[in-house]
């Protein structure tokens, strides 16, 4: 073999090797993958009825977001720890001060809108506020990142793919339906407005609280707080309970006498820490004493985050409806904290 001319051709093919492998390279074949998935999803928003010219409009120029994709997998992943951390910083990151007041000020401002909620959805008015104090600092920051580009990243990623590609057609839906797309700005994880909806809750949820024809969860306090309000009637709030209510839990308590032998189907390391549901009354009979005023025949939960001789509590079954708008105990824990502070 001629080992100058071998030396000759194996420059260019060295040389081609060393571009397919570049980061240029594998962006623009990322790029492709994106494009050629956007198309699917645009297949899919045809399907279900979303015009030819939103789906231009929508699409158009859009590109993976990098900064989406890290900050989706630097989200925890794996088992839950078997020694969760405490709930006591948590509370008072979430039901500080600063919030407090700012909720309590708040509900100065909006007096005139809660009764007519408060009686049409049968939500107290507290517990709005506190959703909106918890989501969006009372609307101080609602996020800007492109929710069509978030969406349509999240799902062409694929860690969960079924989840966004819903979401990203429902993006498409209330675009088709007038939502400006100035407005269409979020979360990375795709959640936007005063409340935090995701689109596909904003279409079957969101309501015109004030009655100008637009539901406007971004800048109109009455539509955010009756948006907030139907959400919980339609998850189950039994008008007239508490979330819960702080208990007293004698020493020595045999947490085996009321121990939760059910798996829940979903969240169920959440449920997992909370105890066997009780009346109240039967909660007394064992030596629990509730700290405020909850009927003797309410059924509750009891919970001790940070065990013996911390704070415990007799959580009621809108506990759980507040679980169904963030799955952690923590921050449905905070939530009602923070209501019964702004109530205060």
């Amino acid at each position: 073999m001629n080992l100058r001319r071998f030396s000759r051709l194996a420059v260019p093919f060295a040389l081609a090797a060393a571009l397919l492998a570049s980061p240029a390279m594998a962006q623009t074949s990322e790029d492709a993958g994106f494009q050629a998935y956007l198309q699917l999803l645009s297949a899919r928003a045809r399907a279900e009825g979303v015009s030819e010219a939103t789906i231009q409009r929508m699409t158009y120029g859009l590109t993976l977001n990098p900064r989406v994709v890290q900050l989706d997998r630097a989200q925890p992943g794996g088992p839950p720890s078997s020694t969760p951390s405490p709930f006591a910083p948590y509370r008072r990151q979430h039901v500080d001060a600063g919030r407090i007041a700012q909720g309590r000020d708040m509900m100065q401002q909006v007096a005139g809108l809660l009764p007519r909620i408060e009686a049409t959805y049968g939500v107290p008015g507290k517990i709005l506020l506190s959703i909106w104090g918890h989501e969006t600092h009372y609307g101080g920051y609602t996020g800007d990142f492109d929710l069509a580009r978030s969406l349509a990243t999240l799902a062409y990623e694929g860690r969960r793919r079924d989840l966004f590609a819903g979401e990203f057609i429902a993006v498409l839906k209330m675009a088709d339906r007038g939502v400006p797309r100035e407005r269409l700005k979020g979360s990375w994880a795709g959640a936007f407005g005063n409340p935090q909806f995701l689109p596909s809750v904003y279409l079957t949820t969101a309501v015109d609280g004030d009655g100008d024809g637009d539901r406007d969860i971004w800048y109109s306090r009455a539509d955010t707080l009756a948006s907030i309000a139907n959400y919980f009637r339609k998850a189950g709030w039994r008008t007239g309970d508490p979330w819960g209510v702080s208990a007293a839990v004698p020493a020595g308590f045999d947490w085996s006498q009321v121990r939760n032998r059910m798996v829940s189907p979903t969240c169920p390391a959440v449920y997992a820490r909370h105890s066997a549901w009780k009346t109240v009354s039967e909660w007394r009979r064992l030596g629990v004493t509730p700290l405020a005023g909850i009927r003797d025949d309410t059924l509750a939960a009891l919970f001790q985050p940070d065990g013996a001789g911390t704070p415990a509590y007799l959580l009621t079954g809108n506990y759980r409806v507040i679980l169904q708008y963030n799955c952690s105990n923590y921050y449905a824990l905070s939530v009602g904290l923070l209501a019964d502070e702004i109530a205060r």
